[in-house]
């Protein structure tokens, strides 16, 4: 295999997959990556058995044929190479031989034989969305996530499938963001899986902001998500995500509104003295008026206060503050509604306007 490339064209879709490389892993193999050569196309993969990360660039004038590679080692003297250089690679028995300029390196290989796939059973769903549409739903509830539970279904994202709606839905356990989008899909039963967190990440680096489609295919056990440069297969985690429709609270009878960027700076402020192990502030709501209060075992106090819309009883109510900074700021809205019963209900947050995207957040005892 031989080929020669402007480095630029090299490095981006280096730089997609790359990020699917662990540093440590248990087979070596999956310290590299995949090249292959087929005509005028060259093609990279990476994978770390969980989620594998595909990716296109045009070639022209090359000698076909695959290999695998450092996959970091190989980046990095990209990256090192001075910009707009030609890079060219040739790959000579278990060497390949990297030159540009002056510059000359010589890279160990392993055989593309030993090159790990996902296994994909027959799909069971296809669909097409906008990248754009698909990014906004990730990107609005994948901070609810758990990380490292022994609940391990909660250590992703569910993603749900009903006829022309897509849905995002991330918990836990304290907490719970949903976020929803019209999407051509036509099927007649709802479908769920769960991706696993390293797969969200990924999805969420790659799709960009744009109108450009992206295929998703939903398997038994995989999900495919193809754009015109790239593609995305992570396998799903086993489990049974928790039935979230009982814990977003219906008709709240305290109704708030306010500003969404007071709201925000407020909490932040009060943040700062908040207990730096378990994050309680204190809620009292007026009419008119909400007061924040943070303190730590130090003694140290915050007192903040926001002006709300708001004309109900009075109310207390404890809150982690990171979990409604979080719920606040996924939201786009100038205007953010709270929706309370009382101090030991859970509180629905979502923007005035905004009500395909949902927050929800459990009180805490202080």
């Amino acid at each position: 295999m031989k080929f020669s490339i402007e480095r630029e064209a090299l490095i981006k879709p280096l730089q997609i997959v790359s990020g699917v490389v662990e540093r440590r892993q248990t087979l070596p193999i999956l310290s590299n990556v995949l090249i292959k050569i087929n005509a005028d196309q060259l093609s990279m993969s990476a994978t770390d058995l969980e989620v594998e990360m595909q990716a296109q660039t045009v070639i022209k004038g090359a000698k076909p044929g695959e290999i695998t590679l450092p996959a970091r080692k190989f980046i990095d003297i990209c990256r090192a190479l001075p910009e707009e250089s030609r890079i060219e690679v040739n790959v000579d028995g278990a060497r390949a031989v990297i030159r540009s300029g002056k510059s000359r390196f010589v890279l160990s290989t392993l055989p593309a034989s030993e090159f790990p796939n996902i296994e994909t059973s027959k799909n069971v769903l296809s669909f097409e969305i906008s990248q754009a549409k698909l990014k906004y739903i990730i990107d609005r509830t994948h901070f609810a996530m758990a990380h490292q539970d022994v609940r391990y279904y909660l250590n992703g994202m569910s993603l749900e499938t009903t006829d022309e709606l897509l849905r995002t839905v991330a918990t836990d356990g304290h907490r719970l963001a949903l976020c929803e989008t019209d999407a051509k899909i036509k099927q007649k039963e709802n479908q769920q899986v769960i991706i696993p967190r390293k797969g969200v990440q990924e999805l969420l680096r790659l799709l960009e902001e744009t109108d450009n489609p992206a295929q998703v295919q939903l398997g038994t056990n995989y999900i495919r998500v193809a754009t015109d440069n790239m593609g995305f297969i992570s396998k799903l985690v086993d489990g049974r995500f928790p039935d979230y429709q009982n814990v977003v609270p219906q008709g709240g009878t305290k109704l708030v509104t306010c500003s969404r960027d007071a709201l925000k700076q407020a909490l932040v402020r009060v943040s700062i003295l908040s207990n730096e192990k378990y994050r309680g502030i204190r809620l009292q709501f007026t009419t008119g008026l909400l007061r924040i209060f943070a303190h730590n075992p130090e003694q140290e106090e915050a007192e903040e206060e926001v002006v709300i819309d708001y004309s109900g009883d009075n109310l207390e109510i404890g809150f982690n503050v990171n979990y409604l900074l979080d719920a606040i700021t996924a939201s786009t809205s100038e205007q953010i509604e709270l929706s309370l019963s009382d101090p030991n209900s859970c509180c629905l947050i979502h923007g005035v306007g905004e009500k395909n995207c949902k927050y929800v957040v459990m009180p805490m005892r202080l």
